[in-house]
């Protein structure tokens, strides 16, 4: 790397730049505004119009200079993927982001979309920005570049809300324990509130609005939620219909978190029916008494190295005797869900909701388990859409057909678990202890594993396994009956 380029630091016989920017030829004199703007913030810019002098070799330079970043910017103007140039340079950032941890933050100008390759992260809104506003965003991204804090934001704006969502790459680093708080759009500004209320109080909490710019917004909040101390969901009509919430609530379970459900309008969420929660619908946030749980469902998770095993007595108290009713999902758009997941191979998410919709199809969400009655009531039409989808996304390898092919329940004797449970691959043997959700699923086989029926919810009691028992014996009874 050449060492003329003024606007670079170096160190020792390498030149660091804070950020290398990647843009179309189209927005180039837009993009040499904002290189400019973020110079006169002390950013040290790579900036290819200002960087490169005659005689060097533009690709080495480029190559060289990506290296030497900390940071990247993808400007994304209406024809940036069209110009071979720019999405060859965007291809070399994301190898640095996966591959060093460079952050990688698209900058949206002009009247662009936000594409899909930038579908994933959190990005900056530039468009329709000029003068004082302009300058403004471009102070804000530069203090981010010269590696300073970025402001909590009063409320998750567009920049987070419409993400896309693809599968998140695995989990790596540990983040740090705290209440994660989960809400739809419409219920970001109570959220944001409650954020601050736990902050003030000295509980450490996250939410959308800690998420920065360049974050792979689906990785992040997992590793908040494999993690988090609870997981705080604010219920209404918005968030049931949020795809978001649901696979954050789905995540949250498949990590075996305690739930802290707050319902701010109509009725509470399927998927946390049988759960305690908070009635906050005449919009006040928490009073000293749920505030006292949260402290100690904080002081409860910091003293457990690891999720609580099943069996460990919850800190929340058992539901209401007369909770709101829970809104029930019609059958074809939640069987659309599970599709859906199934196609994004996200097993786990669609195994606990395989689980949820045989328990809302009997009116059995709050107690969380099967009776053997409720069994015989299952819906031919449910258990076959289920046992479909399963074996097709599978290739046979899953699903209800997979497993009676494999093993069949006997005359319904509570030991007739145990063949099931051996022959499914749930456990190696007898004698086996059957471990928390996510480490159970960890060790799935290749053969009629799934779909589990195990409620993570209700594992916080100690009769859980009882509760499996019974209701995986009441599916394959009524599975028997069907020849």
């Amino acid at each position: 790397m050449s060492q003329r380029d003024h606007n670079a630091f170096v160190r020792g016989n390498n030149v660091v730049y804070d950020v290398f920017i990647s843009y179309a030829a189209a927005d180039g004199d837009w993009t040499g505004l904002l290189a400019e703007r973020l110079k006169a913030h002390g950013v040290r810019v790579f900036f290819d119009r200002c960087s490169l002098r005659p005689g060097d070799i533009v690709v080495h330079e480029l190559e060289e200079a990506i290296r030497a970043s900390t940071h990247g910017i993808q400007v994304v103007g209406p024809r940036t993927m069209t110009e071979p140039w720019a999405r060859q340079e965007y291809a070399a950032l994301v190898q640095a982001s996966a591959g060093r941890g460079l952050r990688l933050i698209p900058v949206l100008c002009g009247d662009a979309d936000l594409p899909a390759f930038a579908g994933t992260r959190v990005w900056v809104d530039f468009r329709k920005l000029s003068g004082p506003a302009f300058d403004a965003k471009a102070a804000e991204l530069a203090g981010v570049l010269r590696g300073g804090e970025q402001p909590r934001k009063p409320g998750a704006g567009g920049e987070v809300l419409d993400l896309a969502r693809p599968r998140a790459r695995p989990p790596t680093a540990s983040a740090q324990p705290a209440f994660v708080v989960c809400y739809a759009r419409a219920d970001a500004a109570y959220g944001e509130r409650l954020v601050d209320q736990l902050s003030g109080s000295g509980l450490p909490v996250w939410s959308l609005g800690h998420l920065k710019w360049g974050d792979d917004y689906l990785w992040t909040i997992r590793q908040r939620l494999r993690h988090a101390l609870a997981v705080v969901v604010l219920m209404s009509p918005e968030a049931e219909e949020s795809e978001d919430v649901t696979r954050e609530i789905l995540e949250g379970q498949r990590h075996s978190r305690e739930f802290f459900p707050v319902l701010l309008r109509g009725e509470r969420n399927y998927l946390l029916a049988s759960s305690w929660y908070l009635d906050a619908r005449n919009g006040d946030l928490p009073g000293p008494e749920a505030m006292r749980l949260l402290r100690r469902l904080h002081d409860s998770r910091l003293s457990e190295r690891q999720s609580p095993a099943p069996g460990t007595p919850p800190v929340l108290p058992l539901p209401a005797a007369r909770p709101v009713p829970a809104v029930r999902s019609p059958a074809r758009g939640s069987l659309a869900t599970l599709e859906a997941l199934l196609a994004e191979h996200e097993t786990e998410h669609a195994d606990l909701l395989t689980t949820t919709l045989l328990l809302e199809a009997v009116g059995r969400l709050e107690a969380g388990w099967l009776r053997r009655s409720d069994g015989r009531r299952l819906p031919e039409s449910l258990i076959s859409g289920i046992d479909s989808l399963w074996s097709r996304s599978s290739g046979g390898t899953y699903g209800f057909g997979a497993q009676t092919r494999l093993a069949r329940a006997g005359g319904g004797r509570h030991s007739d678990f145990m063949p099931l449970s051996v022959g499914y691959g749930w456990r190696s043997s007898p004698y086996e202890t059957v471990p928390t959700y996510q480490r159970f699923t960890s060790a799935a086989g290749n053969h009629a594993f799934f779909p589990t029926l195990r409620n993570p919810q209700s594992e916080r009691y100690r009769d859980w396994y009882d509760q499996w028992t019974e209701t995986v014996l009441a599916v394959h009874l009524r599975l028997r009956e069907r020849g």
